[in-house]
């Protein structure tokens, strides 16, 4: 009796400091992943839409097919493309940070960087599924009010983002993720020089898969903000994805289901 008495007045003298312990950086930009990205194999559709001065000048349609990696954690994507018509049927394959694309006319692959821009302002690497606190190392940078992608003000952690190996999409990143529930708000990315390429913001959130998922995003390019692209996601499925999907030398073979 005095043995449990004593190690509930133990339990409740280290009670208050378990309380009051503060999520760490890592485990923001963790738990903001899993509300941008379902923790099963699933597919999404996503129209990207280009802007110039609120005209639009271009659009894109594809469907991405994403699974995590058995090694690692990180995602890898097949992406194919569905609209416009000219594209139908070319490939992207994400592997890790190893990026590929297959068009069916030439039946060759070529590597591809994550950089590089598919649309507007969106670049390969920003089409794949990405767990950025797989790439990334985080730290927190401060809290902040600040609007969100339909100017509501929202209390942030502002977090500052290092690519840990050199081949991710971009050197850095600053993320404000919401301080009540790590839904991400807004992201500044980064060259290696420190240049900005782009701000995005995180919006239109809905129920996908079981979590409220943000289903825009909005690009807006670092140097000319009246160039704009819209990512818009819909139509997420889980479902089952082979492995073999996932491999470089399949890209010849796939037919969508």
């Amino acid at each position: 009796m005095m043995k449990s008495l004593g190690q509930f007045f133990i339990l409740l003298l280290f009670w208050p400091a378990w309380l009051s312990a503060a999520p760490t950086a890592d485990q923001i930009l963790a738990a903001s992943d899993a509300i941008r990205n379902p923790g099963r194999p699933f597919s999404v559709t996503v129209t990207l839409t280009e802007f110039q001065a609120g005209v639009q000048i271009d659009t894109s349609t594809l469907v991405s097919y994403s699974r995590t990696q058995q090694q690692g954690g990180q995602f890898s994507s097949l992406i194919r493309f569905v609209l416009p018509a000219r594209d139908a049927g070319k490939l992207m394959l994400k592997n890790g940070n190893d990026m590929w694309f297959y068009d069916p006319v030439g039946k060759a692959s070529v590597r591809l960087s994550p950089q590089q821009r598919l649309l507007g302002q969106a670049s390969n690497g920003d089409v794949a599924t990405v767990n950025l606190a797989k790439d990334y190392r985080a730290s927190l940078a401060g809290e902040e009010e600040i609007q969100d992608g339909e100017r509501r003000k929202r209390k942030a952690h502002k977090l500052a983002l290092t690519a840990i190996a050199p081949e991710v999409t971009y050197a850095t990143i600053d993320m404000w993720v919401d301080a009540e529930n790590n839904r991400p708000i807004k992201a500044r990315f980064y060259a290696e020089s420190s240049r900005l390429l782009k701000t995005a913001f995180y919006r239109r959130y809905q129920p996908q898969l079981g979590v409220e998922r943000p289903t825009e995003t909005v690009i807006i390019d670092g140097l000319n903000p009246q160039s704009v692209t819209l990512m818009r996601f819909s139509d997420y499925v889980a479902r089952n994805i082979p492995d073999a999907w996932m491999q470089r030398d399949f890209l010849p073979r796939f037919q969508a289901e």
